[in-house]
């Protein structure tokens, strides 16, 4: 790989270690430590991946018409900000602003870390993606399993090694990501915000609307993990540093099924069958997480989990490409990466709220539910993509 995809990797790496010492701990620490709501939680979540969203277009409006590197450094600056200042006042009020600034400031710089990954290496094609992708899940492995224990001391702690390691990704992106702006292709990714007015192909626009309604629905269904049923665990005994273990499986998981991934994927072909398969693991691993009484349960529905994600998340924005017309890939992309935020935005107030006034169990019923419409999503995605081809 070329150096700056290296240099990508390591923050990333770096980059997500540092939020998976908190994100898989918001709802513990707002909810069991400062005795919030679990609805209340989720608003604050919600705020944070709307906050997420708006970095977003942002940043990437910010990397067409302005510099890269100028770009993601004052992301990057941010974030570290907010984050030492949270490792000194994380009362609930500084909590809940300062989680929203994060939210904004690392909203800003993903864009960017993805752009470039195709920028800097156009001969990579998937290659260069996949590598940002499995940086991601090694950063939540490595964070989510020192998190967890961290937090078995106190929750301080936490919040201590947030802010030392975005210092460090601010420190990496400052001295060694200057060279960008002058390897960047201006021609290649357009931002979201110009892409809006650009759309020709209203066919194609509505077929992706229609994927990504499952894809939200699939993402609203995931966010539970990281919100009610991370509550839920604590309420029956679960350790923390268990809880935490849980995603650092995941994360591993990921990286080292890379090359079953690649032998599935090599026979079975078609995305929507990926989307197919994928969602029925992820109702299989519902199903036992709502049975599930003890770490060991909630392990087995995780390691379930993870394999019905490595199948269907790469699926839709493969889909998503196939679909958009020459030279509007980045509009398209962006619309899949905000209906996955819009899910993390939903996911845990409505989860909170179901949980509050009824239970853990209708929750895991009506997940379980709403997973069935990825297949009728798909349904209706192929044959309005049938109705294309025979009028073209």
């Amino acid at each position: 790989m070329p150096r700056y995809i290296w240099l990508l990797v390591i923050a990333t790496v770096i980059n997500v270690t540092g939020g998976s010492f908190l994100w898989p701990l918001n709802t513990i620490y707002m909810h069991n430590e400062l005795g919030k709501s679990l609805a209340f939680a989720g608003f604050i979540l919600m705020f944070n991946q709307g906050a997420s969203i708006v970095g977003n277009l942002l940043g990437g409006a910010l990397y067409d018409k302005y510099s890269a590197y100028k770009t993601i450094l004052a992301g990057t600056f941010l974030a570290m900000i907010a984050s030492v200042i949270l490792a000194f006042n994380h009362g609930i009020v500084a909590y809940s602003i300062l989680l929203i600034i994060i939210g904004f400031g690392n909203g800003i710089t993903w864009p960017i870390m993805f752009a470039m990954a195709g920028s800097l290496w156009p001969d990579g094609g998937r290659r260069a993606f996949n590598a940002v992708y499995v940086a991601q899940n090694l950063g939540v492995a490595l964070g989510a399993s020192l998190g967890g224990y961290v937090a078995s001391f106190s929750f301080d702690y936490i919040f201590i090694a947030n802010a030392l390691v975005f210092i460090l990704f601010f420190l990496l992106v400052l001295f060694t990501f200057k060279g960008m702006d002058q390897s960047k292709d201006r021609q290649m990714h357009t931002s979201v915000l110009e892409q809006r007015a650009k759309i020709h192909n209203k066919t194609a626009f509505i077929s992706l609307l229609i994927l990504c309604s499952g894809f939200l629905v699939v993402w609203i269904a995931y966010s539970q993990w990281q919100s009610t049923i991370a509550s839920h665990t604590q309420s029956i005994g679960i350790p923390l540093e268990q809880y935490s273990s849980l995603w650092a499986i995941n994360g591993f998981l990921i990286v080292l099924a890379q090359p079953l991934v690649k032998w599935f994927t090599d026979r079975i072909t078609s995305p929507k069958q990926h989307i197919h398969i994928g969602t029925c693991i992820l109702i299989i691993s519902f199903t036992i997480a709502m049975f599930a009484e003890n770490f060991t349960m909630f392990a087995v529905a995780m390691v379930i989990l993870t394999i019905g994600e490595v199948l269907v998340w790469p699926a839709i924005p493969t889909l998503a490409n196939k679909l958009s017309p020459k030279g509007r890939s980045g509009f398209y992309q962006g619309i899949v990466n905000s209906i996955a935020a819009l899910g993390r935005m939903i996911g845990p107030v409505l989860g909170g709220f179901i949980v509050d006034f009824y239970n853990i169990q209708l929750l895991f019923i009506i997940v379980i539910v709403l997973l069935f419409i990825p297949f009728i999503t798909t349904k209706f995605f192929e044959k309005d993509n049938q109705m294309k081809r025979q009028t073209m």
